[in-house]
C-alpha cells in the first residue's frame, strides 16, 4: 500500500493545461527576434499573461512598454498575443518602427468577423470583460459599430438600430457557459441576433474549462496555476467553483501556496491557464507531494496537436539570415 493511498491524498491533474497554440506562438516569437536582431527588443504590452513568462523574456533582453511611443524611432515592436486596434499599426508606422505581430490567430479570426461585419453595417455586440487589452484591439477595428457587453447583467442595456442587423462576438478566453448564458439573455430582447460564423472562444480555452469540470466536484480544493490579470485562468476557478469544487485558488508559484488550503484536502485539483509554462505546474506537484500528495491521476479529456506557424515578418528575416550566413 502506498504513502498516498494510506493517507488518501491524491491530485487529479487536468489534462489539457497551459500552454495553448497561441502563446506559444507569442513567446517563441519574442525569442527567435531576440536571436535574430540581438537585444533589446521591445514588446508593446505583457506577451502574454503570465508573470514568470514575462520575467524571463526580460532577463533575455526584452523590454515590456505600455505604448508605441516608449519605443525608440526605428527599433523593433512585437505586439503581444492579445491583439492591437487598427490605430496602433498607424503609431508604429509614424515612428518607423519595425511591427513584428504576434497576435493570436483564433484573435485575428474575431478582428476580421468585426471588420465583416461592420462593412455590412450590422451592430455588433462584443462579449468581453471592459479594459481587457484583447477587447480593446477588436473594438478598435469598427469602433462605430461595436458595443460592449461585460456579462450577462449588461445585456439589458444594450441598444442597437436594427434588431433585424446584429450579431454577438465574443472574447476569446471566456467562460464558455458565462457567454452563452449572455447571449441567451440578448436574444430575450433581440430574438434576430446571429452568432459569429464560427465559435469565437477559443478551443484551449474551452478544453480546460471541459476538464475542470469533470474533476471539480472530487476536488476539496482546486489549485490553477495563471496570473491574476489571465483572463482564462481567472475564469479556471470561477468554472471549478461552480461544477462543485469546495474551494478554488489561482497562484502564479507554488511558494503563494497556503498549507491552510490543504489541511483538511483529499484531493487537490490541479490545471494551469493557457499562458503558464509547464515548469510552474511541476513545482506545485512537488510541492504538493512534500505535503503528503504523491498519488498524482492525470485526467485527459481531450489531446491538443494545433500549432501555429511563426509571424510572417518574422519568418522571412529568419530565411534571410538563414540564407545570408549559408551564402
Amino acid at each position: 500500500m502506498t504513502e498516498a493511498s494510506r493517507t488518501g491524498k491524491r491530485v487529479l491533474l487536468a489534462k489539457p493545461r497551459g500552454y495553448c497554440a497561441g502563446v506559444d506562438r507569442a513567446v517563441q516569437t519574442v525569442e527567435e527576434a531576440l536571436k535574430l536582431y540581438g537585444a533589446p527588443i521591445y514588446v508593446r504590452k505583457q506577451i502574454v499573461h503570465n508573470k514568470h513568462v514575462v520575467q524571463t523574456l526580460e532577463a533575455q533582453g526584452a523590454i515590456f512598454v505600455e505604448e508605441n511611443e516608449e519605443v525608440p524611432e526605428g527599433a523593433t515592436v512585437i505586439f503581444s498575443a492579445h491583439g492591437v486596434a487598427p490605430e496602433v499599426y498607424e503609431q508604429a508606422k509614424e515612428r518607423s518602427l519595425k511591427a513584428i505581430d504576434a497576435t493570436c490567430p483564433l484573435v485575428t479570426k474575431v478582428h476580421h468577423e468585426a471588420k465583416r461585419f461592420a462593412a455590412e453595417d450590422y451592430d455588433i455586440l462584443l462579449i468581453g470583460h471592459e479594459g481587457h487589452e484583447e477587447v480593446i484591439g477588436t473594438a478598435g477595428e469598427a469602433p462605430e459599430h461595436i458595443q460592449l457587453v461585460d456579462g450577462p447583467e449588461d445585456a439589458d442595456r444594450i441598444t442597437v438600430r436594427d434588431p433585424n442587423k446584429v450579431v454577438w462576438l465574443s472574447q476569446t478566453t471566456l467562460s464558455v457557459d458565462e457567454t452563452m448564458e449572455t447571449v441567451a439573455r440578448l436574444k430575450k430582447r433581440l430574438p434576430m441576433l446571429q452568432s459569429p460564423p464560427s465559435d469565437d472562444i477559443c478551443y484551449a480555452t474551452s478544453n480546460r474549462q471541459h476538464v475542470i469540470k469533470e474533476i471539480a466536484a472530487d476536488c476539496d480544493v482546486v489549485l490553477v496555476v495563471g496570473s491574476r490579470n489571465s483572463s482564462n485562468s481567472v475564469r479556471l476557478v470561477e468554472v471549478a467553483l461552480d461544477a462543485g469544487a469546495r474551494a478554488g485558488h489561482l497562484v502564479d508559484f507554488a511558494h503563494e501556496i497556503d498549507d491552510a488550503w490543504l489541511a483538511e484536502a483529499g484531493t487537490v485539483g490541479l490545471t494551469s491557464g493557457a499562458s503558464v509554462p509547464e515548469e510552474l505546474v511541476q513545482e506545485v506537484l512537488a510541492h504538493l507531494a512534500q505535503r503528503g500528495f504523491t498519488d498524482v491521476e492525470e485526467v485527459v479529456t481531450a489531446n491538443e496537436r494545433l500549432t501555429f506557424s511563426l509571424p510572417q515578418e518574422l519568418k522571412r528575416d529568419m530565411k534571410a539570415a538563414a540564407a545570408a550566413a549559408q551564402g
